[in-house]
């Protein structure tokens, strides 16, 4: 292509010049180029000039160079100039700078071998990749097999993907990371785990099919087509394996630095393992099949290590032990007949030595007879028309046909290896299509080529046929899809190649037909070829110097083939008889690899050989077995291109993925780049010819709107249209004046090559004349700010002189005038010195003389008069100090009498106030009374003898009257009588007056002694009640603080101890809630892998009328999983009760005790009213001394058992101490026994990983840590649950205790204690049944159902659920709850939670789950509202603390919904990154925000999704108002704020996540302006956080590594100084994340510069301590733990109101 077509090669143009180092040089024009020149003068890059002649003939000049803002692009037909150096070049910039491997070339991906393990294969990055464009990421693997999966899953068709390269490029990695791709992202569709089957095939099939050799420590000396297959959703079913070309000659041969098959190491490694002993193994250099490479050690490998993997891989595969160990005493066979030994016996025989030890073990082994076998190793049997003979061999033929059996060996084992790996990955279920993965070898040219080069060769002749044949046609679909001009292209056909080897009188064709002849040789079939072809192909060449050669020209590279050997391997014999005796053989397996043997279809053996490098073997299509004898019959060529057709046939069939592995240098170096073994390899391998084929079309391909937004800058405003298309068609017609130059098509503009280049010169040179004119404006504006400066400055600098002149003008004014005033000062100061002077002297003169004068008159005073005064003062003094130390001392003695009598004062109010003062006080009362008791008794006696006495007196006066009657009538008759006993009666009378006036004495005494005893009784009343009261209030007090300082020592105990071990299960609550819901998340993983295998089960078992969907998925997983966990609350909670009826019983005790107390407490108390009674009856009865005695009798029984009780109480406190002391030293010591039984059986899973292979390993280390962690958690929600109850259990008794203890105080003589711990107990249910309970809700049990289906089934939240009460439903179901509860029917509590937590499992929408995740939190914070707790009760009315529930603790069933509550919440969370996810590449990264800032550079083949907003396409206004809606549907369904700041946290983590990660894997985004657009956009979200008050939730933290990333991408990246800064600013950045983003960080503009690898490595010096996770990308699957915070409610339920719209009128209010 002539250059000057473009543009005129000027000064300073950069081009490529051919090097015979580097092949390739860059070079700068230093002088003009004119039509006609011959030389070009050059400066290389080091500085050297040279002059570079153009050839005369052609004249053709050196290949322009690309822009610099081209270079390193992710596909290399985005280049301008697409030919091999600038091929060359971006791949080497990409590999060695930017530590890129991949690299797209149209439809091809090259990926070049790093020979270094890199963080780019993880889970992580599968994710990333999965449901991306091919082009919208950067070129990997992953994204080729994502696009076969995309296509597959589209287009309905089968895939292939086809990786070729040199041994050591690579291809069986990039294969087995293909596959791993798929079988991550499709998942299985059985429970046979098929994904990890086919991945477990790949170390299989490397042991027994991979080799070292000079070029590759894992070389596959084999090629195979595995498909993969799928079933109609796309999941994995099974996997098929097609082998081409084993490589059997290296059983037998290696050369040097090179191994045999890995399997035999690995058994050499292994031999010392017990179930290896009878196979009498040892080193690999005691074996000649394992010691010609003369290095049997790999460095890094371990091949013990790997034999256990194989083993392993084996397992799982379904071969069991015994096959095995069969399989490797084949193979140590195998090594054993390498080392049988064979000694001439004459010239034309041979024999072996008798006895010989290796053949002896190899029959033992193989099970055949010795003899026989020694015989036929020297012999074989020749057969005629008549007669059969056996001839001996010499000892060359006899070592030939030793190595053939060994290899017709291996290839019959290495067959059946293959045969049962595809029965392992076959499956029953029917294959709806496929994706092949083709590890073939590439094309292969040695010094010396045989008949194995040529079959490799002619296989990459026949792929690269097909390759150009598809890049061509997807060529002219896309220029008939745009409706350009269509043109053909003239590429290369290798068709007359391929006919010259397969075409009838072909290469093959003759080697058959000599393989044929008699006598046919390697020479004859050489002068055939000769003779045929010499002259007749212009590709088939001799060589000058060889008969017994001949040279091909093919697609890559002329090849010298050496015709020695290519007839025997061609026929590929073996000795029939060695085959008959090992039919023979006792040994199952080896009976069974030859079972089949005249049915095979592939090659049994080969023949002996005198030279060659390779053997080969073939394994063709098993349809057609059924010609058995024909298939035997045909040689190794013609079976090679019967399979290589069926191959061909399959990958036509198919929609082909090519990957093209090169191998960088020959020496396994790290990122080296060798230039010339690049070049050799692209230029094999197709990737030229497809830069070619895209060169001569219109490689170049912008959108209308790229190419506007990229080429603005090129237009005046006046050009600019509202029609982008007529738009660019005008501006370039005025750029590019050669209309072929470009083509329009319907959506897309077309170039030449060039043309972008010439773009961007135009657009580089008007952006360099804009920032020339920039400049200058903004220099002009610099110096004019500088000029005004200095003028300023010099305008200040006069101000400030002149005003420094007149400062010091007015300074020396002021000075001379200071002079005069301190002149004239000094002179007064010296005169008045001198008058002071004067003046003192005079003064000093005066004083001495009136002292003088005045001590003359102070002696003649004192001697008269002052010593009258001092005696009369001093008398004074001292009577005045007499009289207050007088004064003092009384006061004193006042103040200690005062101080004594205080406390004597103090003391007796205290022993008033003492029980023993009264006690004292009642002993001295006691005494009087009984003195009292005593007078009355004495009074009574002496009033009973005087009442004797004064009724005898009476009687014997009323009898002396009758008498003195009778006498006075008789003495009336005689006076004289009565005059004579007048003085007696006088005497008489004197005495009868005396007796009653005694009479009225006794009276007024018995009187005096009733007001006394009166006055008493009111005494001993009032004495007796105060005693009473005192006792009662010292006892009761003492009794109640007694309690209250136990139980308060018992709560402080209990809430230290759960206080520390609360804090701890916080602390480890946080660490494991994120634990525990990572399990339930893969619980419900786990669930829907155990939907899939009932439906599984289901599509084997089909049902007539029936078919299940995926809307059944989230039910089954609550049929699943709810029971499971309400049966495990319901054991746990009869696990409980035991403990509860320990603490009952002692209540019961203590209730019975005190009903006791009461009963004799009430005896007491009538017994005491009876006393009063007769206490009143005092005068009557005189029975004070009974009353009191029963008075003292009651007080010393009330306080014993008062005494009695409070000991009860304490024993009972102290008994529960020492058991729960008890209790926990158990439980310590059980602890203790768990720990070291967890000790020694991690040691035995310990030693039982180790002998594991890594992947089991790792597995089983995972199931182990999943299963620790799980039962972990559920030991910790075990403990804290148990200890939230002994919580409440304990501040239930202490409240209950405070309450009743102070109603004791207060009503001690109203209530009794029976009724009091009744109280406690909540015994007297059907006096709380009686009362009238507001806001429940009553149905019957049949309409449970109903209820569910009405209130949970069919409420849809958007409609009908957006006009209600938030958290209605739940309000609903609590309501109808409570009543449950209020009627004591557990059976309908059960049933009721149990079918909501069932139905409230669903939902696959945001708006449902989050009006139920809204609803469950609602109905969780009422469990706990109105559970009783104290905790919970804080912020509730009287009316809502009387709704409590009262007969059930639901306490396990608020676990369950707390789960619940989660596996929604993750639900919730699932749904909005479903919705976010596509949103957020394209309207954070892709969209341009700020329009203009950013350019679109051009991408290739492979179009990346426009950054320009296109209809249909998301911006970030999209994800705005996406998050308002998900924002308004939560505060709408009355969504707890904590949760809603929680959600709002997991969004922008998830948004800020994905954009880091897509930017890390996305070169074309890692560039200043997309930096700030970044952080534009992210400024956008932070406004959002701070209108909707949200700012305090922690979401702004979660983007800050976003932010340090796009403030990587602004910052300086040049000197030391950038490199702290940018290491202090990105300290939530990863080291790989930082040294990522620099790596990948590109111009857009030609302004802007490379990231040096310098300064990169300086980067990575200044992170190399920083101790943080290797992984590259953000884990996008994080959720972080949810916690829901208790959020009362202030709604009172008896005034909630049911609509009529839920159609629940069977509920009725209670």
């Amino acid at each position: 292509l002539s250059l000057t077509f473009l543009y005129d090669l000027s000064q300073y143009a950069r081009v490529w010049i051919p090097d015979v180092e580097e092949v390739w040089k860059s070079a700068e024009l230093t002088k003009d180029y004119r039509q006609g020149d011959g030389v070009l003068q050059l400066q290389l890059e080091d500085g050297k000039e040279l002059e570079y002649k153009l050839d005369p003939k052609t004249n053709n000049l050196p290949h322009l160079r690309n822009p610099d803002i081209l270079v390193g692009e992710n596909d290399l037909t985005a280049l301008s100039y697409l030919h091999e150096p600038a091929v060359l070049h971006n791949l080497k910039v990409r590999f060695i700078d930017s530590k890129l491997i991949y690299t797209y070339c149209g439809i091809v991906l090259v990926a070049i071998n790093p020979y270094e393990t890199l963080p780019i294969y993880g889970t992580d990055i599968i994710y990333a990749y999965s449901g991306q464009n091919m082009g919208d990421m950067d070129p990997h693997i992953f994204a080729v097999a994502e696009e076969a999966y995309k296509q597959m899953a589209r287009d309905e068709r089968n895939q292939s993907i086809i990786v070729s390269g040199e041994s050591g490029a690579g291809k069986t990695v990039s294969a087995k990371y293909a596959m791993r791709y798929f079988a991550t992202v499709s998942g299985s569709a059985s429970e046979a785990n098929v994904e990890e089957k086919v991945l477990a095939s790949n170390p299989i099939m490397e042991s027994i099919g991979n080799a070292k050799t000079t070029r590759n420590d894992n070389s596959s000396r084999f090629g195979k087509y595995i498909e993969i297959g799928f079933d109609k959703k796309y999941r994995i079913i099974g996997a098929n394996m097609r082998t081409y070309l084993l490589e059997k000659s290296r059983v037998v041969f290696q050369a040097d630095e090179e191994r045999n098959y890995h399997i035999f190491y690995q058994l050499c490694a292994s031999a010392h393992l017990p179930e290896f002993k009878a196979l009498k193994l040892g080193k690999a250099n005691d074996f000649h099949y394992t010691k010609q490479g003369r290095n049997p050690v790999i460095d890094g490998v371990d091949d013990a290590k790997e034999m256990s993997t194989t083993r392993n891989a084996f397992t799982l595969l379904g071969v069991n032990e015994s096959y095995q160990l069969g399989l490797f005493q084949i193979l140590a066979s195998i090594l054993h007949l390498g080392n049988v030994e064979v000694n001439d016996r004459d010239s034309d025989s041979s024999i072996i030595p008798p006895n010989n030890g290796h053949l002896s073990v190899f029959c033992e082994l193989m099970g055949v007879t010795y003899q026989d076998m020694s015989h036929w190793l020297c012999h074989k049997k020749l057969k005629t028309a008549t007669e059969t003979y056996i001839k001996p061999i010499p000892k060359l033929q006899a070592i030939n046909a030793r190595d053939a059996l060994a290899k017709h060996i291996y290839a019959k084992l290495f067959n059946w290896i293959v045969d049962h790996v595809n029965k392992a990955l076959h499956s029953t279920v029917k294959q709806h299509s496929f994706i092949g993965v083709l590890d073939i070898y590439g094309f292969e040219t040695f010094e010396i080529n045989s008949f194995e080069q040529f079959c490799i060769n002619y296989a990459n002749e026949k792929l690269q046929q097909q390759f150009n044949m598809h890049v061509f046609k997807l060529e002219q679909e896309e220029y008939m899809k745009e409706q350009i001009p269509w043109t053909l292209i003239d590429f290369y056909d290798n068709q007359p190649c391929i006919n010259l080897i397969e075409a009838k009188m072909g290469i093959l064709d003759l080697l058959d037909e000599e393989c044929k002849m008699p006598k046919g040789s390697d020479d004859s079939w050489a002068q055939k070829l000769y003779n045929t072809h010499l002259k007749t192909c212009a590709l088939f060449e001799k060589p000058r110097m060889s008969n017994k050669a001949f040279i091909i020209q093919h697609f890559a590279d002329k090849v010298e083939y050496q015709c020695d050997g290519f007839l025997e391997k061609n026929k590929d014999t073996v000795n029939e008889e060695q085959i008959h005796v090992l039919k023979a053989s006792k040994f199952d397996l080896l009976v069974e690899l030859f079972r089949d043997e005249e049915k095979a279809t592939s090659p049994t053996g080969a023949a002996p050989a005198t030279g060659g490098r390779t053997r080969l073997s073939v394994k063709p299509d098993k349809n057609k077995a059924g010609q058995a004898s024909k298939e035997h019959k045909k040689t190794v060529g013609l079976q090679f291109r019967n399979s290589l057709q069926l191959l061909m046939e399959t990958l036509n069939a198919t929609t082909p993925h090519y990957v093209r592995c090169i191998k960088p240098n020959d020496h396994k170096y790290a990122f080296t780049f060798d230039p010339k073994r690049a070049v050799q390899q692209l230029r094999a391998c197709g990737v030229l010819e497809t830069i070619r084929i895209s060169a001569a079309g219109f490689p170049s391909r912008w959108t209308y709107q790229e190419f506007f937004s990229r080429y603005r800058v090129l237009m005046k405003q006046k050009d600019v249209l509202t029609d982008r298309k007529m738009t660019c068609k005008n501006v370039l017609e005025k750029l590019v004046q050669d209309p072929d130059k470009y083509q329009f098509g319907k959506t897309k503009i077309f170039f030449r090559p060039g043309q972008v280049a010439y773009l961007e010169k135009l657009r580089a040179d008007k952006l360099r004349a804009a920032c020339i004119r920039i400049q200058k404006t903004i220099r002009c504006w610099l110096a004019r700010k500088k000029y005004l400066r200095m003028k300023h400055a010099a305008t200040t600098i006069q101000r400030y002189v002149r005003g420094y002149q007149a400062r010091c003008l007015a300074k020396f004014l002021r000075r001379t005038r200071a002079a005069i005033i301190i002149q004239k000062y000094q002179r007064m100061y010296v005169q008045r010195t001198c008058y002071k002077r004067k003046q003192a002297a005079a003064l000093a003169m005066q004083c001495i003389l009136r002292a003088y004068m005045a001590r003359q008159l102070y002696k003649l005073l004192r001697e008269h008069k002052a010593i009258i005064i001092q005696k009369m003062v001093r008398g004074w003094l001292a009577r005045q100090w007499f009289k207050r130390s007088l004064k003092a001392i009384v006061y004193l003695q006042c103040c200690i009498r005062r101080m004594r009598a205080k406390r004597e004062l103090k003391k007796l109010k205290i022993e008033a106030r003492s029980v023993e003062h009264f006690k004292k006080l009642n002993i001295g009362m006691e005494n009087k009374i009984m003195q009292l008791q005593r007078r009355i008794d004495d009074q009574n006696k002496e009033n009973r003898v005087l009442s004797e006495r004064l009724n005898s007196l009476e009687v014997s006066h009323a009898a002396e009257s009758e008498r003195q009657r009778v006498e006075l009538t008789r003495l009336r008759g005689a006076e004289e009588d009565a005059k004579n006993n007048a003085n007696k009666v006088t005497s008489l009378l004197e005495e009868l007056e005396r007796l009653r006036k005694d009479l009225q004495n006794t009276q007024k005494e018995k009187k005096a002694i009733e007001d006394w005893a009166r006055t008493y009784q009111d005494e001993m009343e009032q004495v007796l009640l105060v005693r009473y009261v005192v006792v009662c209030r010292c006892n009761v007090p003492a009794l109640v603080r007694a309690s209250q300082s136990t139980l308060q020592k018992v709560e402080e105990k209990m809430q230290r101890a759960l206080k520390e071990e609360t804090q701890q299960l916080e602390n480890d609550l946080n660490e494991e809630r994120s634990r525990y819901q990572n399990l339930l998340t893969e619980h419900l993983r786990l669930e829907e892998k155990y939907d899939d295998l009932k439906e599984e089960i289901t599509l084997n078992v089909p049902k007539p009328g029936h078919r299940r969907t995926d809307s059944t998925h989230s039910s089954n997983e609550s049929e699943s999983y709810i029971p499971c966990v309400i049966m495990g609350c319901v054991l746990f909670y009869h696990q409980d009760v035991p403990k509860a009826i320990l603490d009952m019983s002692l209540f019961l005790k203590l209730q019975k005790r005190v009903s006791e107390l009461e009963q004799e407490k009430q005896s007491l108390q009538n017994e005491l009213d009876r006393r009063e009674e007769q206490f009143q009856r005092l005068n009557e009865d005189g029975e004070l001394w009974l009353v009191y005695e029963g008075l003292k009798e009651t007080n010393r029984l009330k306080s014993r058992e008062i005494r009695a009780c409070r000991n009860v109480l304490l024993e009972s406190q102290l008994q529960a101490q020492r058991r729960s002391h008890e209790n926990e030293v158990e439980v310590l010591r059980g602890e203790l026994q768990s720990v070291k039984e967890e000790n020694n059986r991690q040691q035995q899973l310990l030693a039982q990983n180790l002998q594991l292979p890594p992947e089991a390993r790792i597995e089983a280390s995972l199931q182990h840590e999943i299963t620790r962690l799980t039962n972990e958690n559920l030991d910790l929600m075990e403990q804290l649950e148990k200890q939230d109850k002994t919580v409440r259990k304990l501040k239930k008794q202490l409240k209950v205790f405070a309450k009743k203890i102070n109603d004791l105080e207060g009503t001690f003589h109203r209530l009794c204690l029976e009724t009091l711990f009744r109280t406690i107990l909540n015994l007297n249910l059907q006096s709380l049944m009686e009362k009238d309970f507001q806001g429940m809700l009553e149905y019957k049990k049949e309409d449970e159902l109903k209820l569910v289906k009405n209130l949970i089934l069919e409420l849809k939240p958007r409609g009908v659920a957006v006009n209600l009460i938030p958290g209605l439903p739940a309000y609903i179901l609590f309501m109808c709850l409570r009543h449950a509860d209020y009627i004591n029917d557990d059976q309908k509590v059960r049933s009721l939670l149990t079918s909501v937590i069932n139905i409230l499992k669903r939902g696959d929408d945001f708006e449902t789950v989050s009006f139920w995740l809204s609803n469950t939190c609602r109905f969780l914070h009422c469990l706990k509202q109105y559970s009783g707790d104290e905790q919970f009760m804080k912020h509730n009315t009287t009316k809502q603390n009387d709704h409590c529930l009262s007969n059930f603790d639901l306490a396990e069933y608020r676990q369950v919904l707390s789960d619940l509550a989660i596996q929604i919440y993750q639900q919730l969370i699932k749904c909005m990154e479903n919705i976010l996810q596509p949103m957020i590449v394209s309207g954070m990264l892709e969209h341009e925000t700020i329009q203009g800032v950013s350019g679109v550079k051009p991408t290739g083949l492979r179009k990346r999704t426009s950054s320009i907003a296109d209809e249909g396409t998301y911006t970030l206004d999209s994800i705005i108002r996406q998050l308002n809606s998900f924002h308004s549907i939560m505060c709408q369904h009355g969504t707890d704020p904590e949760l809603i700041k929680q959600v709002v946290k997991q969004q922008f983590y998830i948004i800020g996540a994905v954009t880091l990660n897509n930017l890390l894997l996305r070169k074309d985004m890692c560039s200043w302006s997309k930096g700030m657009q970044i952080r534009y956009n992210v400024s956008q979200l932070e406004e959002w956080l701070r209108d909707k008050n949200l700012m305090t939730c922690g979401a702004k933290e979660t983007l800050e590594p976003l932010i340090q990333a796009a403030q990587l991408l602004q910052v300086k990246k040049k000197t030391d100084e950038d490199a702290e800064a940018i290491c202090s600013m990105c300290n939530s950045l990863s080291t790989a994340q930082i040294v990522k983003v620099l790596n990948l960080y590109t111009p857009v503009n030609a302004f802007e510069e490379r990231v040096s690898v310098l300064f990169i490595r300086t980067i990575q010096t200044r992170l190399r301590d920083r101790k943080e996770s290797p992984q590259l990308l953000m884990d996008t699957k994080l959720i972080y733990p949810v916690t829901f915070p208790f959020n009362p409610s202030s709604l009172a339920l008896e005034t909630i109101q049911i609509p009529s719209s839920l159609n629940v009128g069977f509920l009725t209010r209670v």
